[in-house]
């Protein structure tokens, strides 16, 4: 309940104050929601299998969207950051689309 609570006014407080992202990080903003996403749909599998922890989804949370940033940096600086972008996008998708596959199974029994 505390999280959904947290959701809403974060969700309310950015509506209100508008933040802008600094030119330098808009390239990673994108993929900074898609990790999130994925580590969202992953917590929310393993709620629904009774595996959650807590400091496991922090971690996962956390870690997702720093790898992702960390690899479309690099290939920002190698040269092909839209490739390594694309890539990290894909491999997420496919993970997120994996969970959310597993939670309708969970859900709805087909």
């Amino acid at each position: 309940m505390i999280g959904a609570a947290a959701l809403v006014l974060g969700v309310v407080l950015g509506l209100i104050i508008q933040p802008t992202v600094p030119a330098g990080l808009e390239p990673y903003l994108p993929i900074a929601v898609v990790a999130a996403l994925d580590a969202l749909f992953g917590g929310l599998r393993a709620a629904l299998d009774r595996a959650f922890d807590d400091k496991v989804f922090v971690v996962s949370f956390v870690a997702n969207v720093l790898v992702a940033a960390l690899i479309v940096f690099l290939g920002d600086q190698l040269g092909v950051g839209g490739q390594l972008t694309t890539a990290v996008v894909v491999v997420l998708g496919i993970r997120i689309f994996a969970n959310a596959a597993a939670i309708r199974r969970h859900l709805f029994g087909a």
